[in-house]
């Protein structure tokens, strides 16, 4: 029975650690683009002719304005 207590303390322990590491990365503004990934398959990657005549693919950038 004391092993019950135990897992529940450390699975308790890792909420509580993931919870803050969520509120971290809110306040350090990782969820603050939302609008790039949705817009982001509608433009196709540019095909660019390298040095050694070999077609290579570059993703265009989008510019927030």
């Amino acid at each position: 029975m004391s092993v019950v207590f135990i897992l529940v303390g450390i699975s308790i322990c890792l909420a509580l650690f993931f919870l803050g590491a969520f509120i971290w990365s809110v306040k350090n503004g990782q969820y603050e683009d939302d609008y790039t990934p949705s817009v982001r398959i509608l433009f196709e990657d540019e095909l660019v002719k390298a040095k050694d005549h070999k077609e290579v693919k570059i993703k265009k950038s989008i510019n927030k304005n």
